[in-house]
């Protein structure tokens, strides 16, 4: 197995740029594993391919302002911040630039975006990590809602006028750096619709981290080292999964965060509640325990997200099914089109 083999190559103009209005009304590929069809469908007609009794699964982690700009104390040297994960309190690790110049003790004026650029508030680099990782203490959580700003992906060069449309309807418990972009096709109105027709719905909590931004650079995939994201499934969810599987209905991951959480929560062919550090990186040749179905958008070539989804649609047909995607001008990425794997 070799990186190349998740290679692929797209059209700058089909990286979409603005998310589609509604969000339901994306086009949806839909890929038969058994059979190795696939159809061109619009979002909202999922419902066609779910039945009563089967649980779809939610990521509802909330995407934060984690990108903080400013000044190095004492210089006109500009600096980011990228906030990937809290440590403890107001302690997190985080991406900076220019992260050479950022050394253990090194002070920084926080930009206030609503005070002319103005900054009060410092934050201060304490410790490095590998990978080019700070950890940075800030002086209050509070700041983050201030001063903070949501970190689109770096291929979105359009602001967005509105940023809720860079969270999921269901968004609730803050962490994330960056939205579970699957979930941002449902609607209220979808959700029940799923609901009337008897589909079950659960939702677990997975903060996205740092390989969201980070592309696979060994040769091997297998040396990759991916970072930890941290998870929680109730034991309500874990029950509830446990009855679906067991009344032979299908479980249904909306978005490869949620696979590897309910992946890494299966034991023995069962559900278990989970609260922790996620580690699991899933590559082609990976048994999958627990899902049979799967909701994801188009990912970026040699990403993380793209071998999870190869690996469980297989390499060779996922790729097909990109070809066929740029073919018929699919929109790719956080705010393109969708595709399900059944």
């Amino acid at each position: 197995m070799k990186i190349s083999d998740f290679d692929y190559n797209l059209p700058d103009t089909l990286i979409a740029q603005v998310p589609i209005e509604p969000r339901d009304h994306s086009r949806l590929m839909v890929l038969h594993r058994d059979s190795h069809t696939i159809e061109h469908r619009h979002f909202f007609e999922i419902v066609d391919y779910l039945e009563k009794g089967d649980i779809i699964v939610f990521n509802n982690s909330r995407v934060i302002p984690a990108r903080l700009r400013g000044w190095k104390h004492g210089t006109v040297t500009q600096v980011e911040l990228l906030l990937l994960r809290r440590l403890d309190d107001n302690l997190w690790e985080a991406l900076a630039r220019p992260g050479k110049k950022l050394s253990a003790g090194t002070q920084v004026i926080l930009e206030d975006p609503s005070d002319k650029g103005k900054g009060t508030v410092m934050a201060e680099v304490v410790g490095d990590k590998e990978g080019g990782i700070k950890i940075v203490r800030l002086p209050e959580d509070a700041c983050l809602s201030r001063l903070g700003r949501v970190p689109l992906p770096p291929y979105i060069r359009v602001p967005l006028t509105d940023l809720n449309r860079y969270q999921t309807v269901y968004a609730k418990v803050n962490g994330s750096v960056a939205a579970p972009t699957a979930g941002l096709h449902f609607t209220p109105r979808l959700l029940d619709t799923l609901e009337n027709k008897g589909v079950k719905s659960a939702f677990v909590t997975l903060h996205i981290g740092l390989d969201t931004f980070r592309p696979v650079r060994a040769e091997d995939p297998k040396q990759h080292h991916i970072h930890t994201e941290y998870g929680e499934l109730s034991e309500e969810v874990a029950s509830l999964i446990n009855r679906t599987k067991n009344m032979g209905r299908r479980v249904v991951a909306v978005g490869t965060s949620t696979v590897r959480l309910l992946e890494a929560a299966t034991h023995d062919g069962e559900v278990r509640p989970y609260a922790g550090q996620i580690r699991l990186f899933i590559l082609p040749g990976y048994r999958f325990k627990i899902i049979d179905a799967m909701v994801t958008n188009f990912h970026l070539p040699k990403s993380t997200t793209l071998m999870l989804a190869a690996a469980f649609a297989s390499r060779d047909f996922l790729l097909s099914a990109y070809n066929e995607a740029i073919t018929q001008h699919y929109r790719f990425y956080s705010f393109g089109d969708a595709m399900l794997i059944l």
